[in-house]
């Protein structure tokens, strides 16, 4: 079997301990973490926020064993600056207008070509790379894969507040993000040459400088071997970053076994993957989805118990069956969204909210029991 590698990106909030606002603190974290984090840290567009990002791992367990050391180097960096550091697709109620972007020639850039759309982009996601043998198989994979990025997405809606507002949506994030271009699901493409066609265009024409600009759901990265999910929001517990990464892993292993095998899966239509990533987006694990053979609305339970089942031939090879297996846990407990809504009905303050994003973003890394034990 092909070695699925496994790399993850996740990007942080940086906290101010008193008011529990973002804070724009990046390069005292970048400073005091240099010694043992240098390789890992990296400035996003905003200065309150920070990306850490693993090397490439050979099973989910390397990739949670990193994850949990990285996490844990990062959090206590933070406490000795005065900061915290927090998981969550958006902040409850800072303000993108009181923040600040990270001056740097590509961020810059890209703040000239857009504006304010840029400057509001406050948002933070989780984003996986998965090894794959070849870019034209990885485009035959992105073309299926396609169908699950919905299934995936609805497991890691983590954002429903947004400047101080319940937004009403399980993952505001997706909303916010969509103002910029290039971004959503891809396009079913007939080839690698089709695809690379499209992205020369783009270059030739001065639209994009190179192919890092597209920053669709999915993606066959341009310059790793790689196919790299982008959809899902920035989870608070490590087990759920390690869920979805696992999730993908065997997704993208299940789906080359089957070209293999010289086995097709039916291709949708954009418009009809985008009415499931609405429905994901508004409701998370609460939501029903499209089954398109069935042509009806099926509970999202159900379509998770089909796409487990989907996958069961290649997790053990892949050696993630309990860590696949951890989706249960985040149906049974909810969501980061469905938990966030959970404190601010109890409380009424988002600043608690606040507090429990920090708690679980250190659940099962410091001394400390989180606030709200779930």
């Amino acid at each position: 079997m092909h070695q699925f590698t496994i790399g993850i990106e996740e990007e942080y909030q940086i906290i101010d301990v008193e008011s529990r606002d973002l804070i724009s603190h990046v390069s005292k974290i970048i400073e005091g973490g240099k010694a043992v984090l240098s390789e890992n840290l990296k400035h996003e567009m905003h200065e309150s926020m920070i990306e850490m990002e693993t090397g490439i791992c050979q099973n989910i367990q390397e990739a949670k064993a990193e994850l949990t050391n990285l996490r844990r180097h990062l959090i206590k960096t933070a406490h000795e600056q005065g900061l915290r550091v927090s998981g969550g697709g958006t902040h409850p109620f800072s303000n993108w207008e009181h923040n600040t972007i990270t001056n740097g020639e590509r961020y810059n850039k890209i703040v000239d070509d857009m504006g304010d759309v840029a400057r509001g982009n406050l948002i933070f996601g989780l984003h996986v790379h998965i090894g794959i043998p070849n870019r034209e198989e990885g485009v035959r994979i992105q073309n299926v894969m396609r169908y699950f990025l919905p299934h995936v997405y609805a497991l890691s809606t983590n954002s429903p507040f947004w400047i101080g507002r319940n937004t009403g949506f399980k993952s505001y994030r997706q909303e916010i993000f969509v103002k910029f271009p290039r971004t959503g699901i891809p396009s079913f493409f007939n080839s690698l040459a089709e695809f690379d066609s499209y992205v020369d265009l783009l270059v030739k024409t001065g639209t994009i400088d190179n192919a890092k600009k597209i920053w669709w759901d999915l993606r066959v990265h341009p310059f790793y071997p790689t196919i790299e999910f982008r959809i899902c929001d920035m989870p608070l517990r490590i087990d759920e970053t390690v869920c979805l990464a696992a999730i993908m892993q065997s997704l993208v292993a299940k789906i080359y076994k089957l070209h293999q095998q010289n086995l097709s899966f039916r291709s949708y239509r954009r418009l009809l993957l985008n009415e499931n990533k609405w429905r994901a987006s508004k409701s998370g694990i609460e939501a029903h989805l499209i089954d398109f053979g069935k042509e009806e609305s099926v509970p999202y339970p159900d379509l998770l118990k089909e796409l487990l089942e989907f996958i069961d031939d290649v997790v053990d090879d892949l050696g993630c069956r309990n860590e696949v297996e951890y989706a249960w846990k985040i149906l049974e407990n909810g969501t980061g969204a469905d938990r966030q809504l959970r404190i601010f009905n109890e409380t009424g303050d988002l600043t608690k909210v606040v507090d429990y994003m920090i708690s679980e973003t250190e659940y099962g890394i410091t001394h400390g029991e989180p606030l709200h034990n779930i």
